[in-house]
This record gives structure tokens, sequence and C-alpha cells, in this order.
């Protein structure tokens, strides 16, 4: 069921996801998708507010995952937009991540989105920037 919302701020986009963050539960897997500047890693940073996470939440563009612990758990942060082909995403055990039992949050998803499809429980949300500078349309679909 796809799902918009509308968000006027940075602050109102992390708000958004840090109470969307209550809906998850273990082994979930969201993928994240927008032009560079959408909002994917604020979006991130309420996810892991929401989900407990008290370490400094930072994208992982060159490390490509970082590994927190929240309330229930592991959370697993990726950010895959620097891999060069999904055999990359095999190489340092990506599968392996998702099948933990974590809640994974994978920002620039669509660069991974093969081996998604293998995943029934991946939530994927689109960020788009709006008509006004900070506005953010959040597109769950």
């Amino acid at each position: 069921m796809k799902r918009e919302i509308v968000t006027h701020s940075e602050r109102e986009t992390y708000a958004f996801a840090k109470s969307f963050a209550e809906g998850l539960k273990a082994g979930d897997i969201i993928s994240l998708d927008g032009d560079l500047g959408a909002g994917k890693t604020i979006f991130t940073k309420g996810l892991c507010d929401g989900l407990g996470v008290k370490d400094v939440v930072n994208s992982p563009t060159y490390t490509l995952v970082n590994e927190y612990t929240g309330r229930g758990g592991k959370v697993f942060h990726f950010d895959v937009y620097r891999i060069g082909d999904e055999e990359e995403l095999y190489d340092i055990g990506f599968t392996e991540y998702l099948d933990s039992g974590a809640i994974s949050i994978i920002e620039w998803g669509t660069y991974a989105r093969g081996i998604l499809e293998e995943y029934p429980n991946v939530l994927y949300i689109q960020i788009k920037k709006a008509e006004e500078d900070e506005e953010r349309k959040i597109i769950i679909l």
C-alpha cells in the first residue's frame, strides 16, 4: 500500500522517521532512495533515534556499513552508493547482514535491488525534494 508524506524541514523529516521506527521489528530491511541531498541520512538518523540508538549516526559512505545497537538489538546502516556491482555486496557478506535478524537500513537501495528482491521484508522508501527548499515528499511503497 503506497503512502506519501510531505515534510517541510529536516526536523520534520527526522521526526517522521523517528515515529516510523516504532512500527519496525527485528529483521526488517529499509531501502532508501533519493537524489543526493534528498534527506536519506536525516531519515536514517531519525529511524535510529526511534530504535534507541545512542551512537552518532553518520552515513557509511566509505566504510559501507555502520553497526549500531538499539533497544531491540543490532541495527545495520549501509550506504551502497559506491558499489560497482552486486557481486561486491556478496563479497562483503551483505546477505549475512540481512539474514541476521537485525534491522538493516540501506541508503541507495536501488544499487542492491537484485539482492533485495529476494527478501519479502523490505520496505522501499523514496525521498524526493519538493517545491520548497526543505520540503520533502516521502513515498513508502
